[in-house]
């Protein structure tokens, strides 16, 4: 928070330990320390700044924080369940700030990318970040409760951290926590209200060599329970997160019936 109040980068210049602040310096590293400590209130909302895949990203109380540990697999290309050269459309459902999306682009220079949320607000958010990082022509915007609004196409990637969060686990979140928009973190009883439309209905626009990669965190042993026969991939991460699995065209195809029963 010190560095974003004195309008420093992360790597800056160790010379800058010499320096004097300036009394209005001061005044702002102290009023956002105040905001910090005195109303909990998370650093990313006080600076307006989030990192996420080695890219910063605007961030306000109308969008939830970056953390997903699927910024790991974005930066590997999702190898080896992909091929680089062969991941021409993606798709992110539910993309709040479109940090997701907006990763996705830069890792597939040649794609174009649909990014979809439910939230107006939301998405005013994802085109301040469409706007900073200059993909006006390749990433597609669209208001959108899950496919309904999403252009019917063939998408070579689906990805999603959706709403994972059980009722009740959201009454027992922390106060800071539950200073980020509700609408993207609330899934009903068991976490699974979004995931499960969206298992229904991804093979329409997965298309035959795609992947549906979806972080359900919390809430994946429920989910495992609702579909016992369904083989799940669970990735493991190097720097730590879970609860996000793999499904190809092929097994979506295979198993739409066990969705459908859902």
């Amino acid at each position: 928070m010190c560095l974003s109040a004195l309008n420093l980068p992360p790597d800056f210049s160790e010379n800058y330990f010499y320096c004097r602040l300036t009394l209005a310096e001061r005044k702002k590293v102290l009023d956002y320390y105040q905001q910090r400590i005195e109303q909990k209130k998370p650093a990313a909302y006080i600076t307006n700044e989030a990192w996420f895949a080695g890219m910063s990203f605007y961030v306000d109380e109308r969008v939830l924080i970056p953390r997903s540990p699927l910024a790991e697999l974005i930066q590997e290309r999702f190898s080896p369940w992909v091929m680089d050269e062969e991941v021409h459309n993606i798709l992110e459902l539910c993309t709040g700030s479109a940090c997701i999306a907006i990763a996705c682009a830069h890792a597939f220079e040649h794609a174009n990318v649909v990014a979809s949320d439910i939230s107006a607000d939301a998405l005013a958010v994802a085109e301040i970040n469409r706007h900073n990082h200059g993909l006006e022509d390749r990433l597609e915007l669209v208001q959108s409760d899950l496919f309904e609004h999403v252009p019917n196409r063939q998408y070579d990637l689906i990805i999603s951290n959706p709403p994972y969060i059980s009722e009740q686990e959201m009454t027992e979140l922390s106060d800071e926590l539950k200073l980020e928009p509700a609408l993207g973190l609330v899934a009903g009883e068991q976490g699974l209200d979004i995931v499960i439309p969206m298992l229904k209905c991804a093979r329409e626009f997965l298309s035959d060599s795609g992947i549906l990669v979806v972080e359900v965190g919390y809430s994946w042993p429920a989910l495992e329970a609702a579909l016992p026969n369904v083989p799940l991939l669970w990735l493991d991460f190097e720097f730590g997160g879970e609860g996000v699995f793999m499904l190809t065209a092929e097994q979506l195809d295979t198993y739409q019936d066990d969705f459908d029963a859902l």
